[in-house]
């Protein structure tokens, strides 16, 4: 009858609410639901995290459930953890092996183009010297092409006054030495070892320097290095040192390796469909270096050469138009997003898009392959003095760092052996990070052991 309940209905009312009961009670969801309030709580209460602004996002890697979020959807400057945005997309867009240059011959001419490749005589990839080979073995007349750059040396948002060190070594079409130099001293020698040797006689003693801290500098406009002898570096030396970038520089180191004269052609225009490309090395070793240690030259490279692979120019701006377009468009939140590395104070996402891109991460390759290529707690990269586990790994994460910001964001096994993703972001904080990292471990250790 309507309106009203009938014995049977009231009996099976009871049923069900005796198994809803039984299912709620059950020792195990009881567990897991009382332990994300004690992290709830942590997050949202915690002494260490009072004086900043956090964001938090967790999720299970195989089915994308949420299991907890903190202000998940606000912005957040990543720092570095901008690299993972990076690293997703040179997995779609990348080979196995990195592209060094494009080339065709014209007549007697080798016309060659440069593809951002950032390995070239590369400090951490000494031993790759199959470009300078190749050019070394050819009969044309050789010239270098730049008409397919459009970037500039400095991405938007970086800081001006950090161009003299090395994390921040200007862009370019065709990387050589990393665009650095090295200078170098043993201890008690007043003579500096410089590499490449050119740029020796770039390197003098100027006694108007400030001698409060004995170091080499360089002016921001040239390639000219000083140091002032008033204050001389008494003890061992080694340091590497952005130089200025210009095609006439390039082409002239390539000369001195090949020992042969190498031209600028700037009227070639693009590469044509009968070029072809000459491969450097695997893509694996540059995944560890922009993850494990946070490399940022490598990180702007390699998003160039993926405009290489897929665009006319070598574009950071066109190249995340693209991959916004084509590989991020089912984000929570739209990325901004501006450079490769995460130098740019521009750049601004969330922590459920950053566990959103983990798990695309994730389900593009497997979990032995992000277990690889990510920082493991305790052992490698930048978290090795941090979240480590008592018999081996359970975070495997990227850390990201600016002034005031600090991220984290990855992956974590939990006890029971669940693959889990995560995001901490904070910003606008005025302690400094360590109390915040032993707040992180705290709570990450937690779900490791309750998960």
């Amino acid at each position: 009858m309507q309106g009203r309940i009938t014995s049977y209905q009231l009996l099976g009312l009871s049923i069900g609410f005796l198994l809803l009961m039984s299912t709620a009670c059950t020792p195990g969801k009881k567990l897991k639901a009382k332990n994300q309030m004690v992290w709830a709580q942590q997050i949202e209460s915690s002494p260490g995290f009072s004086k900043s602004f956090t964001g938090f996002s967790l999720i299970e890697a195989e089915s994308g459930k949420v299991l907890h979020e903190y202000d998940a959807n606000k912005y957040f400057t990543p720092a570095s953890n901008t690299k993972i945005l990076t690293l997703y997309t040179c997995l779609n867009l990348l080979s196995d092996s990195i592209p060094a240059l494009r080339y065709e011959v014209r007549g007697d001419s080798l016309l060659f183009w440069g593809t951002g490749d950032p390995t070239l005589l590369h400090s951490d990839w000494s031993d790759n010297q199959r470009l300078i080979d190749f050019l070394k073995s050819r009969k044309e007349r050789l010239f270098f092409c730049p008409t397919n750059f459009a970037d500039s040396y400095f991405g938007a948002g970086w800081a001006w006054d950090d161009y003299n060190y090395a994390f921040q070594s200007e862009k370019s079409p065709m990387p050589i030495y990393g665009n650095t130099v090295q200078f170098s001293k043993k201890k008690n020698s007043s003579q500096y070892e410089v590499y490449p040797a050119r740029f020796s006689a770039h390197l003098s003693n100027n006694p108007k320097r400030s001698n409060s801290r004995a170091k080499i500098t360089r002016q921001a406009q040239d390639n000219i290095f000083e140091y002032n002898l008033q204050n001389a570096i008494p003890h061992s030396y080694k340091r590497s040192i952005p130089f200025h970038y210009s095609h006439e520089l390039l082409v002239s180191l390539l000369g001195d390796l090949l020992n042969r004269e190498v031209g600028i052609h700037s009227t070639a225009g693009f590469p044509s469909a009968n070029s072809k490309t000459l491969y450097s090395t695997p893509v694996d070793k540059a995944y560890k270096a922009i993850m494990q240690e946070s490399n940022n030259f490598v990180s702007e490279q390699l998003l160039l050469t993926c405009a290489n692979q897929t665009l006319d120019t070598l574009s950071t701006k066109k190249i995340i138009k693209y991959a916004q377009e084509k590989l991020f468009t089912d984000l929570p939140d739209r990325a901004l997003w501006v450079d490769g590395s995460g130098l740019s104070r521009y750049n601004l996402l969330t922590p459920r898009t950053l566990t959103n891109v983990l798990r695309k991460i994730f389900q593009l390759t497997d979990q032995k392959y992000v277990l690889d290529i990510f920082p493991a707690g305790g052992e490698t990269g930048t978290i090795k003095n941090w979240y480590g586990g008592k018999e081996k790994p359970y975070v495997f994460a990227k850390s990201g760092t600016l002034s005031n910001k600090h991220c984290l964001s990855g992956y974590l096994i939990a006890k029971s052996g669940q693959l889990l993703i995560f995001s901490f972001m904070h910003n606008n904080y005025t302690s400094g990070a360590q109390p915040l990292q032993k707040e992180m471990e705290n709570i990450l250790n937690q779900i490791h052991l309750q998960y």
